[in-house]
């Protein structure tokens, strides 16, 4: 008897039931439920109450924020955003108490067009524009007895004690060596297992899910390492040490690409001098000695001499370059205000607009009742329109089941709880469980809705379960709407400005590595002349701005048809720029073997051009143009 196949879901369907996967990440939970719950408790005991909401909604807005990484780079992912959630605070409440319905909506177009634009500048951005906009909704709908000044303190008060947090309290692995270091030590250590993971499926049909890994892997390290600092390099052995070792690594997985590039299976000693590497990164140690691979071909030689290398590092612990170019002022202004700036900030200013005429207008003829607070729609469109929170179709049908699923909870939870003790903990138990809920938007939705509808309820604003459904159906339909409205150029921007910038990072990787077979270099692989740190700079550039695009992609994929079709195509051209990086790579390290590009990487090179060519126009991309005659 034949087996009936599975049914096949339509990709937008199924991103909206897909959630990430991991350990529960012990710390974050910890950090979450010693920042709302106490800073409420704090504010409730002192009757400072108010202001004790203003807190624990900017430690909850930063809780969502705290991911895993470096201490370093929390300052930045943390502190930046609520310095623009203070700023929207400050405007909104005097904007609110000195502007009426019109001049407010005009505002809050306004600012949603600019900070809409923000955001395509980069991940930072987007959070501190996202701020901007919450805080301006609450600081105008949340009607509150201290001016504004004073709420954008307690709402910096309420981000800063949860960054305090960060910074102080120790995560697991953090006793191996320097306590201040732990993120960067595990980032670093990630490279090297996934190094080791991509020798292990050369020549297999996991080599490309691998070496995605390991570009990811790289990029986060990249990230942890390269946080603000107060001087322009590091100050300690210890964190001179892992930048050593970290620029270590970046011969290794070149070395590694190649391998994969030439579909050729290695053995299994070649994978153990990685996972070495990356044990004596988290333990702090030595290496020890390392098993050499096989110096059968040019990417095993490399193989050879970047392990090496790294052996040499590890026991000097000198510091090494992180291969990064800053951005400047200029190329983020050209992102906020490119085609992917223009296309998002058009639909946050008409979805925060719209929201906030909504919301007065509801809030104008007392459909609140005896609801004074109105933010809860604009606040919820701002959530809603965010695209790196997933696609469109996904995000709504998340954001109304969280919603509903939350005010249920809640109603529950208050007519039996004690107030306010009761909610001060509910709003403690909600805090630490952030963390947690951010692997699916309904989840954490849910979570959200439990914990603001418990803030505002210790705050004294009655039980308003089933008024925020019905608001936030209403965003949901806004979002909906607007989304699917013709806008001026072409949909897909964001895709198209991703995959334009990764094609401009291929093609310059690729002219640097031609230009260097012309010219005398001096160096090993372990060792790098000017020639070759370029390249590893180029490189990274390459393989961010191509993860970059192909998660971009991946979003764009899953919405639903009437949007999808508008980047059709973009996968294709995303896959064979990955294979004219990998395949610059492979001629990169037989360059620097033989001191020439051979003909095999030549007729691959000339092959994935040609391909590159039509699919690329197609989407209005302007694909490589590089002579490869010689």
């Amino acid at each position: 008897m034949s087996r009936r196949p599975a049914p096949h879901l339509p990709p937008w369907l199924a991103h909206a039931l897909r959630a990430q996967r991991g350990p529960v990440p012990w710390s974050a939970v910890t950090r979450g439920a010693l920042s709302a719950g106490p800073l409420l408790l704090v504010a409730v005991a002192t009757g400072h109450t108010s202001l004790g909401v203003v807190a624990a909604i900017a430690a909850m807005l930063a809780g969502i924020n705290d991911r895993p990484g470096s201490r370093r780079a929390s300052v930045k992912r943390l502190g930046v955003p609520a310095l623009g959630g203070a700023l929207g605070l400050v405007v909104g409440t005097y904007a609110g108490q000195e502007t009426g319905a019109v001049v407010l909506t005009a505002l809050f177009t306004v600012a949603g067009l600019v900070a809409g634009g923000m955001s395509a500048v980069g991940p930072v951005a987007s959070a501190t524009g996202t701020h901007l906009l919450v805080g301006l909704a609450v600081g105008a709908g949340m009607p509150l007895p201290e001016p504004g000044w004073e709420r954008a303190l307690a709402f910096l008060a309420g981000a800063g004690w949860l960054l305090l947090l960060r910074l102080a309290l120790p995560t697991p692995g953090s006793l191996a060596g320097d306590f201040r270091f732990d993120g960067e030590r595990e980032a670093v250590a990630g490279v090297y297992d996934a190094v080791a993971g991509l020798l292990d499926a050369v020549g297999g049909p996991d080599a490309i899910r691998r070496r995605a890994a390991l570009t990811a892997a790289l990029d986060h390290a990249q990230d942890a390492l390269a946080g603000p600092r107060l001087r322009r390099y590091a100050s300690s052995s210890a964190e001179r040490r892992l930048h050593a070792q970290y620029a270590a690594a970046l011969p290794l997985a070149e070395a590694a690409t190649a391998l994969a590039w030439a579909e050729e299976t290695v053995s299994e000693r070649a994978s153990e001098g990685p996972r070495r590497l990356a044990a004596a990164v988290r333990g702090n140690t030595h290496t020890g000695p390392l098993p050499a691979p096989s110096r059968s071909a040019p990417a095993l030689r490399a193989l050879d001499d970047a392990l090496l290398h790294a052996a040499e590092v590890f026991d000097q612990g000198r510091g090494g370059e992180l291969h990064t170019r800053p951005r400047t002022a200029g190329s983020r202004l050209r992102a906020a205000f490119g085609g992917a700036g223009r296309e998002y900030g058009l639909r946050v200013a008409l979805c925060f607009g719209a929201g906030a005429a909504v919301a007065q207008a509801l809030h104008l003829s007392r459909w609140y009742g005896q609801h004074e607070h109105w933010y809860w729609l604009p606040a919820t469109a701002v959530f809603l329109v965010k695209p790196d929170l997933g696609p469109l179709a996904s995000r709504v049908l998340n954001r109304a089941a969280g919603t509903v699923l939350g005010a249920l909870l809640f109603a529950g939870f208050a007519a039996v709880l004690p107030r306010p003790e009761g909610l001060i903990a509910l709003v403690a138990l909600s805090g630490a469980l952030i963390p947690v809920a951010t692997r699916h938007f309904a989840a954490q939705t849910a979570v959200v809705t439990v914990l603001v509808l418990a803030l505002v309820m210790v705050g004294g604003e009655p039980q308003a379960s089933a008024g925020r459904i019905g608001e936030t159906l209403l965003a949901c339909a806004i979002v909906l709407i607007v989304g699917h409205l013709p806008m001026p150029g072409q949909y897909g921007g964001g895709v198209r400005a991703r995959l334009a910038a990764a094609s401009e990072a291929a093609h310059a990787y690729l002219t640097h590595v031609l230009d260097e077979a012309g010219t005398p270099r001096i160096g090993t692989a372990g060792t790098p002349s000017g020639h070759r740190a370029t390249r590893w700079t180029l490189r990274r550039e390459a393989y961010r701005t191509l993860a970059e695009a192909r998660t971009a992609i991946s979003l764009a994929a899953h919405e639903l048809p009437a949007l999808a079709r508008h980047t059709e195509g973009a996968d294709e051209v995303a896959g064979l720029l990955e294979r004219l990086v990998d395949t610059t790579t492979a001629c990169a390290v037989h360059l620097d073997d033989t001191g020439r590009i051979g003909s095999r990487h030549r007729e691959r090179l000339t092959a994935v051009l040609a391909e590159l060519a039509a699919p690329a126009e197609r989407l209005g991309l302007r694909p490589p143009r590089t002579s490869l005659a010689g």
